[in-house]
């Protein structure tokens, strides 16, 4: 078993590009480093510098490599597909020349994330599906044929493919060759699912892991009042790996199992978060895998 352990700017808070509530991006590299992390993501297009031999130095000089990234847009609309294919080709350049092996692609929200607006249905007909797939299919051989990457689909919460019965459908549909999965064990616990049984069945399409996991009670009310995503994440819903409803210790003799040779990314949603609150439980975080085995 090897597990590379990393985080991303989303433990500290970070959603958006830019944004004044969000930790400057300055000192989220340097508190990543002094969680214990070696790995990151660069979080959302734009938040780290994209100019390349800055994005270099700044890595380089606290000795960060990089994992992943991740593009998100609405797969099922034609007319989202010029953005997503911008996102893509901006974050691919940058992977491939760090050396990173992933892109995470997301579905965009159906809801609006604050006032929990549906903006799309929640279930797609099947000819909307169907574009999903072929979106994925087509962003999958873009982030490959242009820049090596294997592309590393991310299941979410009030997205088109959330519920484990939606992420079984995904896998049967898409190429293993070309499309993996990145199974977020807190947002398969946010919809009822058990990461540790789906880990156990799906690990042959799953290279690439988020960590975290979520509050039983918050879950509960969330489910019962249909909060939104953004208010479930300011009502604390995701918790630090050790205090959450998923059964961490399972998950990591899974991995054991299957001898998982694979990246392992700490994210704990927590927009917006006070500059002073993600370094404590990164640091916490990081010490409850060491302890565990994961990493």
């Amino acid at each position: 078993m090897d597990i590379k352990v990393g985080s991303a700017p989303d433990s500290w808070g970070v959603w958006f590009p830019s944004d004044p509530k969000q930790t400057p991006w300055q000192r989220f590299l340097d508190e990543i480093v002094e969680a214990g992390y070696e790995w990151t993501e660069l979080g959302p297009y734009g938040y780290l510098p994209t100019d390349l031999p800055t994005l270099r130095a700044e890595l380089d000089r606290r000795g960060l490599k990089v994992a992943a990234t991740f593009a998100m847009g609405a797969l099922e609309d034609p007319a989202g597909w010029p953005a997503l294919e911008q996102q893509v080709l901006g974050a691919g350049e940058l992977l491939a020349a760090l050396g990173a092996k992933y892109l995470v692609l997301i579905d965009d929200s159906y809801t609006d994330l604050f006032t929990g607006e549906l903006l799309a249905p929640r279930q797609l007909p099947d000819d909307a599906w169907q574009r999903l797939i072929d979106t994925t299919h087509k962003v999958a051989d873009l982030a490959h044929d242009r820049f090596g990457l294997t592309l590393v689909f991310h299941p979410h919460a009030e997205t088109h493919v959330e519920y484990e019965a939606q992420i079984e459908a995904f896998l049967a549909q898409t190429d293993p060759a070309r499309v993996s999965l990145c199974l977020d064990t807190g947002h398969h616990a946010y919809r009822g699912g058990d990461p540790v049984s789906f880990m156990r069945r799906y690990h042959q399409r799953i290279p690439y892991l988020h960590l975290k996991s979520v509050d039983r009670e918050v879950q509960a009310k969330v489910e019962a009042e249909q909060i939104p995503f953004a208010k479930a994440v300011q009502a604390d819903m995701f918790v630090e790996p050790s205090q959450g409803a998923v059964d961490f210790l399972a998950f990591r003799d899974v991995l054991r199992e299957i001898d998982f040779n694979g990246w392992a990314i700490v994210e704990q949603d927590m927009y917006p978060a006070l500059f002073d609150k993600p370094l404590p439980i990164a640091k916490r975080t990081r010490a409850y895998l060491r302890q565990i085995g994961i990493g």
